[in-house]
């Protein structure tokens, strides 16, 4: 059975998908970015990587997962750079837990104001 999630309270989906789709004990969480539900985007990478990681745990969550069930993320920066700025909340998200990372610089995002996203794939056991 698939269930897909779409999360009432975090920003809406800008295309033709849902938050998060769980599978047979995996959850794939779509890409989540710096934009605050009201629509606001915070200046710096920090905060908007804040953003992005608080909904990620709400995505996981309202999948039946948590942060240690995460096998997998991918990072995309506008500025390779801040990479330094992202890490530490990686790692006070992440803790001991160490997924497989990608890490890509990339030129643009959806919104030119946005500095960052971030998608998962969890596995649990049911």
């Amino acid at each position: 059975m698939i269930n897909r999630i779409l999360i009432p309270d975090i920003l809406q989906p800008v295309s033709h998908y849902c938050h998060a789709v769980e599978a047979h004990g995996i959850i794939w969480v779509s890409g989540l970015v710096g934009m605050n539900f009201d629509g606001t985007i915070p200046e710096n990478t920090k905060e908007q990587f804040d953003i992005a990681m608080k909904d990620l745990n709400t995505c996981l969550v309202a999948a039946g997962g948590s942060s240690s069930d995460v096998v997998k993320v991918r990072v995309f920066l506008t500025d390779i750079n801040d990479r330094t700025i992202i890490n530490p909340k990686r790692i006070e998200y992440f803790g001991e837990h160490k997924p497989a990372s990608t890490l890509l610089e990339i030129s643009a995002l959806v919104d030119p104001r946005m500095k960052v996203e971030i998608e998962a794939e969890a596995v649990i056991i049911k």
